[in-house]
């Protein structure tokens, strides 16, 4: 499987240091910290955008 490196926020397009591609890839989870957007890697994912709401409860 084929791994896409993220390394900007999708959202506001901040850089992300080394250090947080690198939990971002063990965790699949990291919280931006200037738009404190969500970004979640699917591990599951076909190579198609899923669209999540993280804001709802």
């Amino acid at each position: 499987m084929k791994e896409k490196m993220i390394e900007n926020c999708p959202h506001c397009g901040t850089k992300l240091s080394p250090w947080q591609i690198v939990l971002l890839n063990v965790d699949r989870v990291l919280m931006c910290k200037k738009c404190w957007y969500r970004i979640i890697l699917d591990m599951y994912d076909d190579g198609q955008k899923i669209e999540k709401n993280s804001e709802e409860n």
